[in-house]
């Protein structure tokens, strides 16, 4: 079992919910978060004072797999977010003890599902 974490660009969220359904991944948490990389943010001027943004909206995806659904995830992550710019995110990929589900008592891969 495997929990893949990636940071992506918001407008680009839509397009990777549709490639992991394709790739027939369908749980998923999505959580908006701030950070920034390689971008570094940006100024912009408000009534006349200069404002450094540097943390950055981003879309933190979590999704649980078994090993056989590692590779297709990750596949479809990238197929959804590459834009081939600086800012188009990443994936962390670790190892997951335990996974229960509450409503069953189900353990490992069976509660992931």
């Amino acid at each position: 079992m495997k929990l893949i974490v990636a940071m992506i660009q918001p407008h680009k969220l839509t397009d990777v919910k549709k490639a992991l359904y394709d790739a027939e991944v369908h749980k998923m948490t999505v959580t908006t978060a701030l950070g920034c990389g390689q971008q570094k943010g940006y100024t912009e001027t408000y009534r006349g004072v200069i404002h450094n943004v540097n943390l950055l909206k981003k879309i933190k995806l979590e999704v649980a797999v078994n090993e056989d659904f590692v590779k297709p995830t990750i596949d479809a992550i990238i197929k959804g977010a590459r834009t081939g710019k600086i800012g188009d995110g990443k994936i962390f990929v670790m190892d997951l003890g335990e996974c229960i589900r509450i409503r069953t008592g189900e353990k490992g891969k069976d509660a992931i599902g």
